[in-house]
């Protein structure tokens, strides 16, 4: 029987023209490729599972560099000083059979504070065959001074339909029938991650009993609500019903779905509708995509004008969103959210 492997390895970019929406980092690394012009040192930092790593690894490929000759470290699990001496130690070899070395670190912001004045060192004049590729999610840990010996590279977080093309382009490659609804909450729910989105169409075709991924199917697996209680908690909005909002929370909490998705989908659906209340163009193009039942309910309310589904309700929403990751009551924040948008009808 075959090794199983998963969906994101499965598809991860192999050459520069497969990485996706990059293309401010793949066209200089190529340009220093085709004149020689290659650093000794790069820093990659974005959000997680964007393919910081996956360029990484497809520039020591294009320079000339042999598996053997590119070594990969865990900043997490190597970050001592004795880990970096022994590092300083390594790069003193030549390489077997390539032109480079190249040490790609991953997470880089984990190593203590000695083993970056050891790293320093090591950055500031390394031998000529070595490169190090530095990867981070948290840019703004990393001391001044190892920032400035790098060639410093900020990767952009995919759009929505970036990540929606990807899962139609996977589960068309899977033999996999998927719906462009369910694409597009997959999509939604990978919250900017190539990785994260793959996982989850893994997750629905764990469970999935046939070839296609139904909507059903991706709500129950990923904890999502259904759009119907998306409606229900908007038309209380849109009727300055408290009572109503409040209860379809409580729905959420008796179905146990996670509130951080549950306002992610609200959010989306309130930010589809006030671009489309301000802008013809969005509105022919959420009409052409959209799903009929959700166009239905989305364009009932884009002449809502007037009503509490507003810019300062949005607002309210993303700093319950915020709040919500932290609070030991996951459901406080979207309460009180409610209550500062339609308080004042009930005196509160």
């Amino acid at each position: 029987m075959p090794d199983f492997i998963s969906l994101y390895r499965k598809y991860r970019p192999q050459t520069f023209t497969e990485v996706r929406g990059q293309d401010h980092v793949v066209s200089v690394l190529r340009g220093a490729i085709s004149k020689g012009a290659i650093g000794h040192a790069y820093l990659f930092h974005g959000s997680r599972g964007i393919g910081k790593t996956t360029i990484a690894r497809i520039f020591a490929r294009e320079i000339g560099c042999a598996p053997e000759d590119i070594y990969e470290i865990d900043g997490a699990s190597n970050r001592k000083i004795e880990d970096a001496r022994a590092l300083r130690e390594t790069v003193q070899t030549l390489p077997f059979n390539s032109p480079y070395k190249v040490y790609i670190i991953d997470e880089v912001h984990m190593l203590t504070k000695e083993a970056f004045n050891v790293l320093l060192k090591t950055l500031e004049e390394p031998p000529p065959y070595v490169i190090f590729m530095l990867a981070t999610t948290e840019y703004e840990k990393l001391p001044e001074t190892i920032i400035s010996r790098c060639q410093v590279f900020t990767l952009r977080k995919p759009s929505l339909s970036s990540l929606i093309e990807l899962v139609l382009d996977a589960c068309k490659k899977e033999k996999v029938h998927i719906e462009q609804e369910s694409a597009e909450l997959i999509a939604l729910l990978g919250d900017g991650s190539y990785r994260d989105a793959l996982g989850l169409v893994q997750k629905v075709m764990n469970v999935s009993v046939d070839d296609k991924i139904s909507h059903s199917e991706v709500e129950r697996v990923t904890g999502a609500p259904s759009f119907t209680l998306v409606q229900d908690f908007l038309k209380s909005i849109v009727n300055k019903d408290i009572e109503s909002a409040l209860r379809q929370v409580n729905l959420c909490v008796e179905h146990t779905i996670d509130m951080d998705i549950f306002l992610r989908r609200v959010i989306h659906t309130v930010r589809m509708i006030l671009l489309a209340r301000f802008s013809q163009q969005k509105k022919k193009e959420l009409e052409a995509t959209l799903p009929k039942e959700q166009w239905s309910f989305v364009s009932g309310l884009i002449g809502a004008e007037g009503t509490s589904l507003n810019a300062n309700f949005l607002v309210t929403l993303l700093d319950a969103s915020i709040a919500v990751r932290r609070a030991t009551i996951p459901e406080l924040p979207v309460e009180l959210a409610c209550i500062q948008i339609l308080g004042q009808n009930v005196g509160v």
